[in-house]
């Protein structure tokens, strides 16, 4: 059986200042349609955040069903999806019995019936050739219950636990072990965030702090590979090679330029995974950081080759000068209006005013103040300032119940 893991497409995201990705995204998909056909691969698994939002756009969801559509026309007989914490359950699930008889699996959330997260997909001669246990993004109310006057350390207990839980009672299931005794690999999917992967600056955090980081020994060892997404880089979990982060197909912000993008691509053989093999991911757009002198930035923005890309790139300024904010405005504005848009595009500028260090007591003749702007801070630097007037002894569980807000907004 030849299985291509991905996740964290995010379709439907809009950039800075609303710029769409469509194009972004149709690129990827329409290559992925021949990477499969290319590859021979029998089953697609995709591991959670098939959207940005809940509420996906019709451009979106055009993306998704003509995707769909253009797999049938592959080798690949089965797609396995499953919700991630972008996703909507409804939305995912709505079409999902008629998707099925496309051999298109849809998880978006945990069913009512427990089992029917165990899918038995066949080989090439119509006999069971993978166990697939398609576990989606696991929600509060999935892992734990409530229990009032909890304190914050028993609740990210109660929370890992329940996450742990989950994956051996789907692993205990009489078909995945019956099956897996008869000599069948078994595969599971997961969308959460393990302890020790690393995570980026676009990732919404699933379980703040420590809650929700199972470890790779939470995973039971009936597993032959753990196809995971919420990371939007590719990386192991725990240094083990079968428990992977696949990342996502394009970057989804430019903390993400120097991450590799690429999907996975696994064999199994004998019951067990053979290979493992990273595709890289041809990118559309390329997302680019100038930061320097403003002599430096200048010089990067006339001189920068868009060659190899179909679309311009999106750059991401920040300059260090003595200058005011005014004067070194004046001078980018004129480079930018003098570039050519086919090759790059200006999407966030940020300036830094440098301040000449003086002796202890001595006046500072600035008439400006070194300042930065409120788009430099994300709302939880924000709020940590906030907490610098309450009492020490207050400030972690006030930031823990802030960021349970985070993920709930």
């Amino acid at each position: 059986m030849r299985v291509l893991h991905t996740a964290d497409w995010h379709l439907g995201q809009r950039f800075i200042s609303g710029h769409e990705r469509t194009e972004e995204h149709r690129h990827f998909l329409n290559w992925l349609v021949a990477t499969v056909q290319e590859q021979r691969v029998e089953v697609l698994v995709v591991a959670g955040d098939i959207f940005d939002t809940g509420s996906p756009s019709n451009q979106a969801l055009e993306l998704y069903y003509s995707f769909l559509l253009a797999m049938q026309a592959t080798g690949c007989r089965d797609i396995v999806v499953v919700g991630g914490n972008h996703d909507s359950p409804a939305t995912l699930n709505a079409p999902a019995r008629l998707l099925r008889h496309l051999r298109v699996h849809v998880v978006g959330c945990v069913p009512d019936c427990f089992e029917e997260q165990v899918l038995v997909l066949d080989d090439a001669t119509g006999k069971p050739g993978l166990v697939v246990c398609a576990v989606p993004f696991l929600r509060d109310r999935d892992v734990r219950l409530s229990v009032p006057g909890e304190t914050a350390e028993e609740r990210e207990a109660r929370i890992k636990q329940g996450l742990a839980d989950h994956y051996s009672r789907v692993a205990e299931v009489e078909q995945v072990w019956q099956l897996k005794e008869l000599g069948l690999p078994v595969l599971a999917t997961g969308h959460l965030y393990a302890a020790g992967a690393a995570p980026s600056d676009s990732e919404r955090t699933i379980h703040v702090g420590n809650l929700g980081q199972i470890t790779a020994d939470h995973f039971p060892s009936i597993f032959d590979y753990v196809a995971l997404g919420h990371l939007h880089r590719p990386q192991r979990v725990g240094g083990r090679e079968h428990i992977r982060y696949s990342g996502s197909p394009i970057a989804l912000s430019f903390s993400e330029i120097d991450h590799p993008k690429e999907v996975l691509l696994l064999e199994f053989n004998g019951g067990k995974l053979h290979t493992l093999e990273a595709l890289s991911v041809p990118g559309a757009r390329r997302l680019v950081r100038f930061h320097g002198t403003l002599d430096e930035v200048t010089q990067d923005l006339t001189s920068y080759d868009n060659t190899g890309y179909l679309l311009p790139a999106w750059v991401d300024v920040q300059v260090h000068s003595e200058l005011t904010q005014l004067e070194v405005a004046e001078v980018l504005l004129k480079v930018i209006q003098a570039l050519d848009r086919k090759q790059l595009e200006v999407l966030a500028r940020r300036h830094f005013r440098l301040v000449k260090l003086r002796a202890l007591g001595e006046a500072d003749d600035s008439d400006v103040p070194l300042t930065r702007s409120l788009h430099d801070f994300t709302e939880r630097e924000v709020f940590e300032q906030r907490l610098e007037a309450e009492p020490e002894a207050v400030r972690t569980e006030l930031l823990r119940t802030f960021d349970e807000l985070l993920e709930r907004m």
